[in-house]
């Protein structure tokens, strides 16, 4: 019998990748390291900095030398609308009640959608049979155009927010289930033989052993998940509201106003921005578990 002993199937590291730990070997001290780190970030910034400069500046001279402002607006335009906003309000009331509704409705869909998405998932990963019952079913009701369901919604639920929640867990709650239903599927079968020889349950393996190891790939949705939530509210919004960032743009469409329709824009994207940051910051707080070149591989971009 031969042992591989090839990289692919050997933990030790390779000499490349062991440090050198010679009297000889140059070590860099953990100040010029940090030194280096800020450097960096400072660049990366800097550069982020003058990318927008850039586009903004070159969208403001296009405008002002060759394009109609009436169609295509221009930054300054844009927050001369954002400073009336949030100064002296708008036609449907204050700004901040506009996004407060816009926000509570995103908030409602998105914990609704993620709950009912992770459960059913986890449950279809782990039952084949049922899962191949039911998933032509799945697929036919994931390629209704979500636009078609917003009408629906409001045909049924009114002008509330009832209808723009609706709207806002349909859209959360497909790409939190496929990616729940992946993880469960994804479980070492290895492990889980094991645990049951052991003398675990089936509720112990799946609170135990599923529900862990599908983590990252249920956070990796909840990313994207607040973002379709909030799509989800706005475009409820559009098709029929009395309140929200979604009728501001409405409103905005319907009076040939491109710098609202922009300035709405911009609030909707500066949200899920936020959002982005929080969920971040909750998941290296949740995967602390996780080697730190794995936790912070997805907080990169």
């Amino acid at each position: 019998m031969s042992l591989d002993i090839s990289p692919a199937n050997s933990t030790a590291p390779l000499p490349q990748d062991r440090p050198d730990t010679s009297p000889s070997a140059p070590q860099r001290p953990a100040a010029s390291v940090r030194a280096a780190r800020r450097r960096h970030k400072a660049l990366v910034y800097g550069l982020r900095l003058l990318l927008l400069v850039a586009v903004l500046g070159g969208w403001e001279f296009a405008v002002d030398h060759w394009l109609d402002p009436f169609f295509y607006s221009k930054p300054s335009l844009i927050w001369t609308k954002l400073v009336t906003w949030f100064t002296d309000g708008t036609a449907q009331g204050s700004i901040w009640s506009q996004i407060a509704v816009t926000l509570q409705e995103a908030v409602a869909g998105f914990i609704l959608g993620s709950v009912v998405g992770v459960v059913f998932g986890i449950l279809l990963g782990r039952a084949r049979l049922l899962a191949e019952v039911l998933s032509p079913y799945i697929h036919a009701l994931n390629a209704v155009p979500r636009i078609v369901l917003a009408a629906l919604f409001v045909i049924w639920f009114g002008l509330g927010m009832e209808s723009k929640i609706a709207t806002a867990f349909v859209l959360v709650f497909f790409p939190v289930f496929f990616n729940a239903f992946q993880g469960a599927r994804e479980v070492d079968r290895n492990l889980v033989n094991n645990a049951r020889i052991l003398g675990a349950g089936r509720m112990q393996v799946l609170w135990s052993i599923v529900v862990p190891s599908s983590t990252s790939w249920i956070l990796a949705s909840l990313h994207t998940a607040f973002g379709f939530a909030l799509i989800g509210a706005v475009v409820g919004e559009y098709t029929g509201a009395t309140r929200g960032v979604g009728l501001l743009i409405s409103t905005a469409q319907g009076s040939f106003d491109a710098a609202g329709i922009y300035a709405g824009m911009l609030i909707t994207t500066v949200l899920a921005l936020l959002a982005e940051i929080i969920l971040g910051l909750a998941e290296r707080r949740l995967l602390r578990w996780r080697p730190p070149s794995q936790a912070l591989a997805s907080s990169n971009i």
